[in-house]
């Protein structure tokens, strides 16, 4: 089995209001509608993100993504209004960052710092 694309889906209730405020996340707009109530934005060559219409199961999507500098990341989004909760795994190894979007989906931004017991 050869996967090409991944695309988890966050549900929104407010379907208008989610896509407003993805676009605000990253920063332009989706990349497709391929269905009344369904938009995609294109994150990577094997990967993104739908957002789907959905009232009866809003807000219940927990999705992580990776990023290389969560500093920046965090910056970036914050200059678009969006706050995010920064912290460092038990570990030491990951750095995470938490973001609520309006329909109470959780977004995980994870930047691995490497192996914590490394010498």
């Amino acid at each position: 089995m050869t996967i090409l694309n991944v695309l988890p889906e966050v549900v929104v209730a407010d379907f208008d209001a989610a896509v407003a405020w993805y676009q605000m996340f990253f920063a332009r707009a989706p990349d497709r509608r391929p269905m009344d109530g369904l938009v995609e934005w294109q994150l990577t060559e094997g990967g993104g993100v739908q957002v789907f219409h959905d009232t009866d199961s809003a807000g219940t999507t927990q999705i992580t993504m990776a990023v290389d500098d969560m500093d920046a990341h965090v910056a970036d989004l914050a200059d678009r209004g969006i706050s995010a909760e920064v912290f460092d795994a038990p570990s030491g190894r990951f750095r995470l960052a938490t973001i609520q979007d309006p329909a109470g989906n959780t977004i995980t931004l994870v930047q691995d710092l490497g192996d914590a017991n490394a010498t």
